[in-house]
């Protein structure tokens, strides 16, 4: 009986791979899509999943304007798995079966008019990167029904239009990179509730209020530079203090007073809101971060003296405060900047070289300025490690700040 049942089965697979190009052609005529190619030699194709996305990448292939390496032109025949760009491996649910794990058209260069039609029908794949490439219009709508998806970076292309809601659907996203394209409008706070462990959104057009939700991230490392967000940096900010290392506020339109809960951010090691239009004295909360390396409130509109607890973190290398209102300097404030690792440059403390004129100092401090909570501002919820000496101090390399970089892929 088993023997009977196998040449049964074997012959009615023979007989679904021969008809398959045949119903390939019905469906693309019956949902009045142009005809997908027709499979070549079913039979030589690893896998019969790969002969199935055969026809999806020949026909996203069709729709490149522009190819100027000429990448495509090794996405021709029945070996998916040796075009210039694609790599498989054994899918999560079946470990015997060969399938597209992998895309990566970093620098690439191709331009198309979309991703629509060919990303979100790859069922199996797990990484797509395309940095610096042509590609536009919106992300895919159905890309949450790739199950295996957990890296889209598609940084430095032309894709516009509000966040993608898409995203907020995929469940097992780790890793997302939309840097350096033309999104607009506010980031929807679910964003922040993923499991996310790298965020990069900056130099886009996003705008209005961060939400509460920010506090909520499990994110590593966040980049929401160089773009129109709006308002104060929400206090829940400290809910993230057991995995935030990196985090970009700079060049944006940020206002109001710094949170106190800031200092609670005991992982962090790059905090960066220069370039805004914040204001109010330094917490001395901030003498709590306790592996912070490059803090850099540059650029706004900050004054008070600068706090000595926060002179005294031990692992500072970078403290940019320059371009602000600030009056008073302590003595291991003034260490550091004789070290260089303090830039008080243009503000208004007396005896230091490189400051506003009086005039400026004068005009700015005759508004009256307050902030919410001003007993949390000379609170300091830790113990204070003793400081290093600031000629030991190295810096290492930022995830963040490389993401600055239009074509780098961090």
């Amino acid at each position: 009986m088993d023997t009977i049942i196998n040449f049964h089965f074997k012959r009615f697979t023979k007989t679904l791979i021969f008809l398959l190009p045949c119903f390939l052609c019905i469906y693309s005529q019956a949902s009045l899509l142009p005809p997908l190619p027709l499979i070549p030699d079913l039979l030589s194709f690893l896998d019969l999943r790969l002969a199935l996305i055969y026809p999806i990448i020949q026909t996203f292939k069709d729709t490149i304007t522009s190819d100027p390496l000429g990448i495509t032109s090794t996405w021709v025949g029945s070996d998916v798995c040796n075009y210039t760009g694609f790599y498989c491996d054994h899918p999560p649910d079946n470990e015997s079966a060969t399938a597209l794990a992998s895309i990566d058209l970093n620098s690439f260069g191709l331009e198309a008019p979309t991703l629509d039609g060919f990303l979100d029908r790859l069922p199996d794949l797990a990484l797509f990167h395309a940095n610096s490439n042509k590609f536009s219009g919106s992300l895919p709508g159905k890309l949450a029904k790739l199950p295996f998806l957990y890296e889209l970076d598609v940084s430095n292309n032309k894709f516009s239009g509000p966040f993608p809601q898409e995203i907020l659907q995929m469940s097992g996203l780790s890793f997302l990179d939309i840097r350096y394209n033309f999104f607009s409008g506010p980031v929807p706070p679910q964003l922040f509730l993923l499991k996310l462990e790298i965020l990069f959104l900056n130099n886009n057009n996003f705008g209005q209020t961060l939400p509460d939700t920010l506090g909520s991230t499990p994110a590593r490392y966040i980049t929401l530079a160089n773009n129109k967000f709006t308002g104060p940096i929400p206090s829940s900010i400290g809910k993230a203090s057991a995995t935030l290392q990196e985090v970009l506020f700079l060049n944006n339109l940020l206002s109001g007073c710094l949170p106190y809960e800031l200092g609670f951010l005991k992982e962090a090691t790059v905090i960066d809101a220069s370039n805004n239009l914040l204001t109010g004295p330094l917490p001395r909360s901030l003498g709590c971060l306790g592996k912070i390396e490059q803090l850099n409130f540059a650029g706004n509109l900050l004054y008070g003296q600068v706090p000595e607890v926060l002179c005294a973190a031990g692992s500072l290398v970078k403290l940019s405060l320059s371009n602000n209102y600030f009056t008073l300097v302590g003595p291991l404030c003034k260490n550091l900047v004789d070290s260089g690792v303090l830039d008080v440059t243009r503000n208004c403390i007396p005896n230091l070289p490189n400051q506003r004129s009086a005039a400026e100092c004068a005009s700015f401090s005759s508004r009256p300025r307050t902030c919410p909570r001003p007993s949390t501002f000379n609170t300091i919820p830790c113990k204070v490690k003793p400081m290093s000496n600031p000629e030991t101090r190295t810096k290492k390399n930022s995830v963040t700040y490389s993401a600055l970089e239009r074509h780098r892929v961090p």
